[in-house]
């Protein structure tokens, strides 16, 4: 979510004018064939934000994910199986988004050119990995009238004043608000009441964030139009994407979706456009994210099918893999499990469940979340076996890094300890030291790690993640990735 902001989402249902023969497009579609692809570009976030705001950011997203695995604990219930209307069929093996840092506007985030309605209308989103709730900011859809009342005056939402893009359902043919009285809005869509006034009334939904900053409209589906790739003929060619579930933002505040027109959902639902443009390309989607410092004209891609090394060629790309943890009790995020972390060579002494989902622990793979996050016994692990190596360094305080220093003040050249996680099997993370003492001011670096709590799970953020190319398969359930530039 928007600069890591913590979501307390609730989803109601009040009536609004639909046609009851759009019950049918929220709860369910048809698969359609395999081995298609696409590719989105990413582009950077909200102007301003300082790297301490950025940390606090990623503590209010890191308590957010807390909260949403805690509430999956509880109920456990099993989410209904459903899958996207195919687009006419056409022999391509990817479509891709052009993606990029968000640097440039003082974000942690990375943004992404989308498409959709009939005609289709472009927009710019903030790729989420922690969301499965895509949504446009919106005009001319009804939303809760009483939501506003019913949250406190500081939290309540304001009306979009003229941004540069909205989307307007009545000018999409395709457009096709979801019922309450379904199956989409009463199980599927998350924290949902269903309190449905009448068979027709609309599914609509109220995320609140701990900031008090907010989002609120209605829920429906419509068309995402895509560029293909490869197939027959050569060329890119378009195709539309249909019964994508999308929210339409009548109403929202807080500064992190300025500099944005809503939220890309790339998490693990039925409902997310992750999950529904992968059943159709292959089964997979994957990422390249480049340095967070990296200028505005620095792009790489979300890749929907096959990714650009299967393009070159038919040989299996080199990298590590490893199992994807798609547990229900981590959904909508993406889990892997590790097995030890190391500094310089030597495993750390951290207790096995920190990293067990079962002991309300585990690790998730993180688009939104900037700094990583470690439960207190690794980050303490961490941080104590990095600052051994750099206590010849001047401290710096700096708000709220534990661990900073004055870099100009080291003689010669210091060598930075070597971070390394090893996942489960024969997969090992070794980032570049960038990734874990990051730049913090000018000629102060600290490092890049936060506490979270424990028990309580880590998150690997995209800080970590840069120059690594990401494939999720989430047909086969394995998480695959390796170094490169990720630059076009």
């Amino acid at each position: 979510m928007a600069r890591g902001k913590v979501v307390l989402m609730v989803v109601v249902c009040l009536a609004v004018a639909a046609a009851a023969a759009s019950a049918a497009s929220g709860g369910g579609h048809s698969r359609g064939r395999p081995g298609k692809s696409a590719r989105l570009q990413l582009v950077p976030a909200a102007p301003g934000a300082s790297m301490a705001e950025r940390a606090r950011d990623d503590r209010r997203r890191h308590e957010y994910i807390s909260a949403r695995l805690a509430a999956s604990r509880r109920r456990r219930r099993a989410e209904e199986t459903s899958s996207v209307s195919s687009a006419e069929a056409v022999a391509a093996s990817a479509f891709a988004m052009p993606l990029s840092s968000g640097a440039y506007t003082g974000t942690g985030q990375y943004f992404v050119r989308f498409r959709v309605g009939t005609p289709a209308q472009p927009f710019v989103l903030i790729a989420d990995t922690g969301s499965d709730l895509t949504w446009v900011k919106c005009r001319g859809a009804a939303s809760p009238s009483h939501a506003t009342a019913t949250a406190s005056p500081a939290a309540a939402p304001t009306p979009a004043v003229a941004p540069p893009r909205v989307f307007r359902p009545g000018d999409s043919k395709t457009w096709s608000p979801i019922p309450c009285s379904s199956e989409t809005c009463k199980s599927t869509i998350p924290f949902s009441l269903a309190n449905c006034s009448s068979s027709t009334a609309a599914c609509s939904y109220d995320y609140r964030y701990n900031d008090n900053s907010a989002a609120r409209g209605v829920v429906g589906t419509d068309s995402a139009t895509v560029a293909l790739s490869g197939g027959r003929g050569g060329g890119d060619r378009k195709a539309k994407l249909q019964g994508v579930v999308l929210g339409c933002t009548t109403a929202h505040g807080g500064q992190g979706f300025e500099a944005s027109d809503g939220v890309l959902s790339l998490g693990y639902s039925n409902i997310s456009f992750a999950s529904r443009a992968a059943s159709r390309f292959g089964g997979r989607f994957s990422y390249c994210l480049v340095d967070h410092l990296a200028p505005r004209n620095a792009t790489s891609y979300l890749t929907f099918g096959a990714g650009p090394d299967a393009a070159a060629s038919s040989a299996p790309a080199p990298g590590s893999r490893t199992p994807l943890l798609l547990d229900a009790r981590v959904r909508p995020f993406y889990a892997v499990a590790v097995d030890s972390v190391s500094v310089d060579g030597v495993a750390l002494d951290i207790p096995a469940e920190v990293w067990d989902v079962g002991s309300n622990g585990g690790t998730i793979i993180d688009s939104g979340t900037s700094l990583t996050v470690l439960a207190t016994p690794a980050y303490k692990a961490v941080v104590a076996a990095l600052s051994e190596q750099l206590a010849g360094l001047p401290r710096v305080a700096m708000d709220p890094f534990d661990y900073c220093y004055n870099w100009t003040a080291r003689g010669g050249d210091l060598a930075v300890p070597k971070l390394a996680v090893q996942f489960a099997g024969s997969a090992r993370l070794e980032p570049p030291a960038k990734s874990y003492v990051i730049d913090a001011a000018p000629g102060v670096k600290c490092i890049g790690v936060q506490e979270g709590a424990w028990p309580g799970v880590s998150v690997i953020g995209n800080i970590l993640q840069q120059e690594h190319l990401w494939e999720f398969d989430l047909n086969n359930r394995w998480i695959r990735f390796r170094q490169t530039s990720c630059t076009q």
